[in-house]
This record gives C-alpha cells, structure tokens and sequence, in this order.
C-alpha cells in the first residue's frame, strides 16, 4: 500500500524572543494555549516545551 501526502511539512526556526512572546501571551486577555498555538500555526505541545525551556 502506498502512502498519501497529505501536505508539505515546514520546519520554522524560532527566535528566543519570539518564543517567550508567544508563551508570555498565554493568559492576556483569557487566551488559552490552544488559541494562542492556533493563532501562530504550532502545537499546545509546542507551547508547553517553550515554556519548559525559557
């Protein structure tokens, strides 16, 4: 059986500012990690580790 691609997978490098400003929006104004993940186009999970790491 062949496999399908379903869409082309792109890999983003993040600054460490930009990561503690999307972690740090997390809250403003009652957003949620999962809005804020929708809004920049990353994972909770994503959110999580930063957060983790900073």
């Amino acid at each position: 059986m062949r496999g399908e691609i379903l869409g082309v997978e792109r890999r983003r490098i993040w600054r460490d500012e930009d990561k503690l400003e999307i972690v740090a929006s997390v809250g403003i104004g009652g957003a949620t990690v999962t809005q804020v993940a929708q809004r920049h186009e990353i994972t909770r999970q994503q959110i999580y580790a930063w957060r983790h790491d900073l």
